[in-house]
C-alpha cells in the first residue's frame, strides 16, 4: 500500500529535511514516528528537499508499507510521535504510480521579507529582516524577467547536483503588507538555494543598486557569481506542491497574516 502525507514544520532547529549523520532532520524525525506507527521501519520520499533553516506549510511525502492503518490512524499516531515543530496536517492512500517528487507538477514556495529599521525579537527564525528601505514595484518590474522557461545557472548553488539548470517560471509575485514584503514563487522545479539566490537578486534591485533589466544580463551569463547574495533561510517556507487532479492532493490553507 502506497500512502501519501502532508507535513508542515519549523526548520529552524533542523539541519534541512535530508537525512544526515549526525545531525537532526526532519525525515529522520518522521521516518521514525511513521515506523513506530506502522510498526515496521519506514522510508519516505519527499516532494522537496529543504534547507536548514526553511520551513514547511506543505511538505508532501510518500511511503509504502505492508500494513493496513486508518488515515486518523497515521496523522494522530504519528503526531503523538513527533516532535512540536512537526506536525501531520493529513494522510490518504493513494495509487501505486503516486511519486511525491517525480510526479509534482509544480511547487510554490513563499518568502517573507521583515523592512524595517529595527529587528524582531519574536519573529527572528519566521522572517529576513532587511533594514534598507526597498522598493517593491521596481523589484516587481525585476521578477518579471524570471517568468518562463530559462537556464537559471546563475541562481543556483555552486554545489547543487541538478543535471542541468533550466526551469520553467510560473509566477513570480511580490506584494507589501506593512513593514512585511510577501514574495511568491511557483515553478516546474527549483534548484539549490534558486529562491533564496533570486531574492538576494531582488534586493539588490530594491535598494536602488541595480536596474530592474539587471535579471535578464544575469539569466544571459550564466554565472553564479554575477548575480546577488543568497538571502537567509528564515524567510522561505514551502507553501505547497502541486500534482495532477486524479490524486486528489489536499490543498493548504496559509495562517491569517500570510494571505
Amino acid at each position: 500500500m502506497r500512502v501519501v502525507v502532508g507535513i508542515e514544520y519549523d526548520g529552524t532547529e533542523f539541519c534541512g529535511w535530508q537525512s544526515q549523520q549526525g545531525s537532526r532532520t526532519v525525515q529522520d524525525e518522521v521516518q521514525k514516528a511513521l515506523s513506530y506507527v506502522a510498526n515496521e521501519e519506514i522510508q519516505v520520499s519527499c516532494a522537496g528537499r529543504t534547507d536548514s533553516g526553511v520551513h514547511a506549510y506543505g511538505q508532501v511525502i510518500h511511503f509504502d508499507t505492508s500494513v493496513q492503518r486508518s488515515e486518523r490512524s497515521w496523522v494522530l499516531g504519528c503526531n503523538s510521535n513527533l516532535p512540536k515543530d512537526i506536525n501531520i496536517s493529513w494522510a490518504k492512500e493513494t495509487e501505486s504510480d503516486f511519486h511525491a517528487r517525480f510526479g509534482a507538477t509544480s511547487r510554490r514556495y513563499r518568502y517573507v521579507i521583515m523592512n524595517r529599521f529595527t529587528r524582531s525579537a519574536i519573529l527572528q527564525n519566521r522572517v529576513c529582516w532587511h533594514h534598507q528601505p526597498l522598493d517593491v514595484s521596481r523589484m516587481q518590474e525585476a521578477a518579471q524577467h524570471f517568468i518562463g522557461e530559462h537556464d537559471f545557472t546563475s541562481f543556483r548553488a555552486l554545489a547543487c547536483q541538478a543535471k542541468h539548470a533550466i526551469r520553467t517560471m510560473h509566477i513570480l509575485n511580490l506584494h507589501r503588507q506593512g513593514d512585511y514584503i510577501f514574495i511568491d514563487v511557483q515553478a516546474n522545479a527549483f534548484l539549490h538555494h534558486m529562491v533564496r539566490n533570486i531574492v538576494g537578486t531582488l534586493l539588490a534591485i530594491g535598494e536602488g543598486e541595480e536596474d530592474p533589466a539587471w535579471v535578464k544580463s544575469l539569466l544571459a551569463a550564466k554565472d553564479r557569481s554575477a548575480a546577488g547574495i543568497t538571502s537567509s533561510a528564515q524567510g522561505l517556507y514551502l507553501v505547497s506542491v502541486q500534482y495532477p487532479d486524479k490524486f486528489a492532493i489536499p490543498g493548504v490553507e496559509l495562517p491569517p497574516g500570510f494571505v
